[in-house]
């Protein structure tokens, strides 16, 4: 019975750290054909990055390409927040997008540029517009490091779980 009791009370102590712990949140959308198809088309995109830098960006920002069709298009980012490409949302581009934050209150921006520095790659989710609409929808970015022209960088993109 005591013994019932103490495996009860770790079980219940266990369950609520889990519930308010970061620590066990989600930190990657689960595998799917698209997250594949995500990371693989960043991994691409870096290594055209890496090789060319800048030069790289003109065949991302062609529509109906293996770059950006549909809701999938890159976007490049130096580690200053500083936008370098964004077809999607040409307007962005020339922009700092330090401390933005979704309609939840995350600087989504903030945390693709810490993943790229400390991890190196990674998933970030956060609330976005989904070109064409109105009202945010929640996205998974995969991001990666990289260096632009001498400069270091991150590339992601990402797709809507929505």
């Amino acid at each position: 019975m005591k013994g019932n009791l103490l495996f009860t009370g770790i079980m219940l102590l266990a369950g609520l750290a889990g519930a308010a712990s970061p620590v066990f949140s989600q930190v990657s959308p689960p595998s799917s054909e698209i997250s594949k198809q995500t990371v693989a088309l960043v991994d691409q995109a870096a290594a055209l990055i890496d090789s060319k830098g800048k030069a790289a960006f003109a065949g991302f920002r062609i529509k109906g390409s293996e770059w950006f069709h549909g809701d999938t298009y890159l976007f490049v980012y130096d580690l200053k927040a500083n936008v370098l490409l964004n077809p999607a949302f040409p307007a962005r581009e020339g922009s700092n997008v330090s401390g933005q934050k979704d309609t939840n209150g995350k600087a989504f921006h903030d945390a693709m540029i810490q993943t790229a520095e400390t991890k190196g790659t990674g998933w970030v989710d956060y609330m976005f517009l989904r070109p064409g609409q109105t009202e945010p929808s929640h996205k998974w970015t995969y991001v990666k490091a990289v260096t632009i022209d001498g400069v270091p960088g991150l590339v992601g993109s990402g797709f809507y779980s929505q």
